[in-house]
């Protein structure tokens, strides 16, 4: 299967390793939700979405449905590092269905999550920055060629005011 309709296209392949090292980091700071809101299953259903489609099952409404879910989560989350927890577990789900059109804002749904990893780590430590450097130097290391080069087909990620967002362009330059 290839996704195709865009500027470019993107095989199923490509889309499962994307989705995985989204679903990877978001699966990390899954708890850090989980603790605020326990009685709320939408981010663990959308990082369970995503690993049904890494693991070969077709993408289905299912990914859809489960990361706007998260993403309405994170609008209501309680607290800013439940937010950035939610908010990468959609697009964990999201990854599944990246767009393959030259926009910025579809780097969001490939680096937003590692970025949002180490935002929390950096607010945990009391906004030490040099635990979200080493976070993002990680997230780096785990990006693999083919995630590297599917990157590389959309621009650059768009320049945000917030630390995440900062965060996330600093990624994106680190791997390109």
């Amino acid at each position: 299967m290839t996704a195709a309709g865009g500027d470019f296209d993107l095989t199923s392949g490509e889309l499962r390793i994307v989705a995985r090292y989204v679903a990877e980091s978001a699966q990390s700071v899954l708890a850090v939700f989980e603790d605020a809101c326990p009685d709320d299953p939408r981010p663990r259903a959308a990082i369970d979405a995503a690993w049904e489609f890494i693991n070969g099952a077709a993408r289905t409404k299912l990914q859809r449905v489960a990361s706007l879910a998260a993403h309405r989560a994170a609008r209501e989350a309680p607290t800013e590092t439940a937010r950035l927890a939610a908010q990468a577990a959609g697009d964990a789900a999201s990854a599944a269905y990246l767009h393959p059109i030259t926009k910025g804002h579809q780097v969001g749904h490939i680096l937003r999550a590692p970025a949002n990893v180490a935002r929390i780590a950096e607010m945990r430590a009391g906004d030490d920055p040099a635990i979200a450097e080493t976070l993002i130097e990680q997230a780096r290391e785990r990006a693999t060629p083919i995630l590297i080069n599917v990157l590389r087909r959309y621009p650059l990620a768009p320049v945000g005011r917030s630390r995440a967002a900062q965060l996330m362009s600093i990624l994106d330059a680190a791997l390109r």
